[in-house]
Order: C-alpha cells, then sequence, then structure tokens
C-alpha cells in the first residue's frame, strides 16, 4: 500500500477523494450535484477542485459519466478510508466514545497522523476488520472485502434480522438508534410498516419507529 505521508496531498484534496470513493461505492453515479450536497460547498467551488484533482491525476470527470477516481485516486481513497476507520474503533474501544461521537474527531485527526501510529493503532487493536459502525477497514495493503447485505427497509412485518452496519452521516440518527437498543449485532424483529413506510421494529424489550429513508440507512442480514 502507498505509504507516503499524509501531507503529499491537503486535507481537502483528501477529503474529496474519500467522498468521491464513498458516493461511488454506493452505485452511484458521482456528480458536482452529488459532492456539493455531500460536502455542503457551492458547485462552482466543487467544480474547481475537480479540475485541480484531474491535473493531479487523481479523477477522471467525463461528460454524462460523472467524476470517477483514477487508480492513485483510488489507492489514496482507501489509504484515507483506512486511518478514519482506525481511529473512529480505537476511540471507542479505548477512549470510550459513543458510535455517534467518532466520525467528527476522526475527520480532524486522519489527516494529522503517521503511518507509523495508524500502523500502531491496527496491532493495538488486533487488526480489527471492522469499524464501530460495521463498515469494513482495509488492511494494510488496500484491501477492502465488501458486504453484501440487505436494507432494514426491504424487510417486510415479522420477519427479522441482525445489523452488520449502519450509515455514520448523522450523529442524531445512531444516538436514536442507541437510545432504542439498536447496535451492531442487534436481534430485530419488524413488527409492523405502514402503507407510508413507516416502520415499527423491536430490540430486545424495545420498540423503534424508523422512516423508510432511516430504515435504508441499517443494513442488515435476514434470520432464516
Amino acid at each position: 500500500m502507498d505509504d507516503r505521508p499524509s501531507k503529499a496531498h491537503s486535507p481537502a484534496v483528501e477529503d474529496y477523494i474519500k467522498h468521491i470513493y464513498k458516493l461511488s461505492e454506493q452505485g452511484q453515479k458521482v456528480t458536482t450535484t452529488e459532492l456539493a450536497d455531500r460536502l455542503q460547498l457551492g458547485r462552482g467551488t466543487v467544480s474547481g477542485m475537480m479540475k485541480h484533482l484531474a491535473t493531479r491525476g487523481l479523477v477522471e470527470h467525463r461528460p454524462y459519466r460523472g467524476v470517477e477516481l483514477s487508480e492513485a485516486g483510488r489507492k489514496l481513497a482507501i489509504r484515507m478510508i483506512r486511518r478514519h476507520r482506525l481511529l473512529e474503533l480505537f476511540l471507542v474501544e479505548t477512549l470510550g466514545l459513543g458510535w455517534e461521537e467518532v466520525d467528527e474527531q476522526a475527520e480532524r485527526l486522519e489527516h494529522a497522523v503517521t503511518d507509523e501510529l495508524i500502523a500502531r493503532i491496527d496491532a493495538k487493536l488486533g487488526h480489527p476488520q471492522f469499524d464501530p459502525h460495521g463498515a469494513p477497514i482495509p488492511d494494510a495493503e488496500g484491501q477492502l472485502d465488501h458486504q453484501d447485505h440487505l436494507v432494514l427497509a426491504d424487510l417486510h412485518a415479522g420477519q427479522c434480522g441482525t445489523v452488520q452496519r449502519v450509515s455514520d452521516r448523522e450523529a442524531m440518527f445512531l444516538q436514536y438508534l442507541r437510545s432504542n437498543g439498536i447496535g451492531l449485532k442487534s436481534k430485530l424483529e419488524v413488527i409492523s410498516v405502514d402503507p407510508f413506510g413507516l416502520m415499527e421494529v423491536r430490540s430486545g424489550d424495545q420498540h423503534a419507529h424508523l422512516a423508510r429513508e432511516a430504515a435504508s440507512r441499517v443494513f442488515v442480514s435476514v434470520d432464516e
């Protein structure tokens, strides 16, 4: 895996590359509009950065195909994702932070830590495969084990599933899940789904109500 120091690229470049990868990972065509929405920036600002990334050989921007990472861009994205997810797990496992607290902290730290420190964190944690939200952590060689899971929103009343991964984009959402007894490996039973997609689920002796959009951010394996 590329072991160049993080400062070979600015934090802004690293963030853009990481978010392009995460959007493409979801099967989306990555457009400047999507990126602007994700990063909460103006489209003109994002378009300017796309040109900069293209000149550095990190992306290819083609009409009607959106933005695609080059091989160099993909390697940088995987490297930053590895840093971010290991830092999140370190903050949870070592410092006791909640899973809703660590994304913002890891965003700041990932640009400053050295590769040596990341390697030590990885070893200290026992070379983990998943972060606190169930997302796979790339290994030291940049290999990433993609997991295919159903979204909770696709289950029907009476079905049961085990939580394997949750979206970490909103701290309030993660806090709501935790307050209702929902975490990784939680066993969920779908109690009901109304005509508008509002889902009632049970986790242990607690019940939660999730709109379809929220239930689409919880990934499960279905219990047979």
